[in-house]
């Protein structure tokens, strides 16, 4: 995999502006490099992460708000101080039952956020 770099040491969340991903999601990349990247991703009530799968492992703390998550056909509700792990390749998603922010790291980095 060729090098995306690293982002600055420090990094100041009034400084980064949101990337509108899908209806009612929109996300900032708060600090990466090759090995590792975390990201905050803000739902409204009623956003959809669709299913999906990578080849990335990923732990995800609930800031805030309300969750469905599904994780390989089981699916719990979740809200904010709870987490979740999902291995590489397994299918995922979530629906945002109260207005609520995801943080999300994934290990590797996620490339495909990083190109435009």
């Amino acid at each position: 995999m060729q090098s995306l770099g690293a982002s600055e040491k420090f990094l100041f969340n009034d400084e980064i502006e949101w990337e509108v991903v899908g209806e009612g999601i929109k996300r900032k990349i708060m600090a990466y490099d090759d090995k590792i990247m975390l990201v905050n991703v803000h739902f409204e009530k009623g956003g959809i992460g669709v299913l999906h799968e990578h080849y990335h492992s990923q732990v995800t703390y609930v800031a805030s708000g309300k969750f469905e998550v599904t994780i390989d056909n089981v699916t719990k509700t979740l809200k904010g101080g709870d987490s979740f792990y999902i291995p590489p390749h397994a299918i995922h998603g979530v629906v945002c039952l109260e207005s609520g922010l995801l943080t999300d790291v994934f290990s590797p980095i996620r490339e495909d956020f990083l190109k435009k």
